[in-house]
């Protein structure tokens, strides 16, 4: 810049979820241009890339006013900022500019990275590693202490979807998430099989291309059910499965089970009879294979009809205590 250009500060903020490095064309340009290029935290990680591009930066703050009457002289000045910010040095410029009485060069705050979609995943994944380090309790935690929990995080996500909350729904898949990222992380200590969030991540990864034949690769799809067939086909290559019953966990709710088996029945297409026994148990399998078989997820089904009894029994309690 010259004397006769206004002078410019820029405050430039960069993502720690972004490899250092990695900063957008216009704050590359930005610090190729400025007079003085200044940062007060000496373990910024985006310092040694910007000594490798030959840009020279200053180790230290300056104040608002300093700036200022730098910049007023046609001159431009980049502020790397830290991850906790500098909030010193922007109320001070904030006080100034917004005093009417002071002139001012211009004041840009300029985003050097961006966060990608997921950012804040790695956050997550940070903090879990950190708990698991430090906290005496789950430090110790294994999967068989775990078990419980995800299954209380998947019920309650379960109520927050039936009841239509979102911000319950929010919170209850952040728990869920825990739990997933958590059971990883005790994965990673185990001697002999370790196994981390990445590699979690990665066959997930493997799976949704090779089961999405129709996005990922040469195949087509046009309806639900040509995905679903899709799907089954893949999913069968991949398990070896001898029997439509394997994978099917025995340790799930009585209906839900249930109606996993029917569902395997008919998409198999096998001529397999309800066994014909005396008894509730009997009667409740054949109503869970109807309502499969008519698009009914019977769980899901009963579970409506016994919030709706537990609001009958609350209203039945209160009219019962307004009649007392």
């Amino acid at each position: 810049m010259n004397e006769s250009e206004p002078g410019r500060i820029v405050l430039l903020t960069t993502s720690h979820r972004v490899a250092p490095g990695l900063l957008s064309w216009p704050a590359w340009q930005a610090l190729r241009a400025a007079d003085r290029v200044l940062c007060a935290d000496p373990g910024h990680p985006q310092l040694p890339y910007l000594r490798e591009a030959g840009i020279e930066v200053e180790h230290g703050s300056a104040t608002a006013r300093e700036l200022v009457d730098y910049c007023l002289a046609g001159r431009g000045a980049v502020v790397l900022t830290s991850a906790e910010g500098e909030s010193a040095l922007t109320d001070g410029l904030a006080r100034l500019a917004g005093s009417g009485r002071e002139a001012m060069p211009a004041l840009e705050l300029l985003p050097g990275s961006y966060d990608l979609p997921g950012a804040r995943l790695l956050d997550l994944v940070q903090v879990m590693d950190r708990i698991r380090r430090a906290c005496p309790w789950s430090g110790i935690r294994t999967h068989e202490d775990l078990a419980k929990y995800g299954l209380e995080e998947m019920y309650e996500m379960l109520e927050a979807i039936e009841t239509g909350d979102r911000e319950a729904l929010r919170e209850e898949l952040g728990d869920v998430l825990l739990q997933v990222v958590f059971h990883a992380r005790i994965a990673q200590d185990d001697p002999d099989e370790p196994f981390a969030i990445d590699d979690v991540a990665g066959t997930i990864v493997d799976k949704l291309i090779h089961r999405h034949p129709h996005v990922f690769g040469e195949e087509s799809a046009e309806t639900p059910e040509e995905v679903k067939a899709h799907w089954l086909r893949a999913k069968a290559e991949e398990k070896g499965r001898d029997s439509v019953t394997e994978g099917v966990p025995l340790g799930q709710p009585a209906l839900a089970l249930a109606a996993k088996l029917a569902s395997r029945v008919r998409t198999e297409g096998l001529d397999v009879a309800l066994p014909d026994g005396a008894g509730f148990g009997y009667e409740l399998l054949a109503l869970a294979a109807r309502a499969e078989a008519s698009g009914v997820e019977p769980e899901t089904a009963l579970r409506a009809a016994a919030r709706a009894y537990r609001d009958a029994i609350v209203a039945a309690e209160a009219a019962r205590g307004t009649a007392g």
